[in-house]
């Protein structure tokens, strides 16, 4: 599994989004990528973090912000969590966990004492060159686009 370290090149790659289009990184070249990997469709945490870059999503994209969110949640599941939260924003299918290794975020987790693998939830901003320049692993779901706008100020 990979360990992504602020300044390299973010790993491109193509996924299909909720309506199953492919969606490619390096189509978002010359903006930048807020890429947010989050644990599961309609769950408490995520749905407060999707709604947050909701809210905030036209003053993002105003300073040139894309958002993608990614889990391995199948395109039906991600429809309907679009369709219900107003969700402005793609969401890319990772089913087979393909991205979630390749940014290195699927990982070992404890919940309770047992052990199991799952999506750490974690937000990578890539630059308009393609580069990682900020890699988040501590969001606070309410205030996750804030937290990505103070790394600017």
């Amino acid at each position: 599994m990979a360990t992504l370290e602020v300044g390299q090149q973010a790993p491109d790659f193509s996924a299909k989004n909720q309506n199953g289009e492919i969606v490619n990184l390096h189509d978002f070249k010359g903006k930048k990528v807020i890429l947010y990997f989050y644990p599961k469709d309609n769950t408490p945490g995520c749905t407060t973090e999707a709604c947050n870059f909701r809210d905030n999503y036209q003053s993002l994209k105003k300073d040139g912000f894309e958002v993608l969110g990614v889990s391995i949640d199948g395109g039906a599941s991600h429809q309907k969590f679009i369709t219900k939260h107003e969700l402005p924003f793609q969401l890319l299918v990772d089913e087979d966990k393909s991205l979630v290794e390749k940014y290195g975020v699927w990982v070992e987790k404890n919940m309770y004492g047992k052990k199991y693998m799952g999506t750490a939830r974690t937000t990578f901003v890539i630059n308009e060159q393609g580069r990682i320049e900020h890699i988040l692993k501590k969001i606070d779901n309410k205030n996750a686009s804030q937290q990505i706008r103070d790394l600017y100020v």
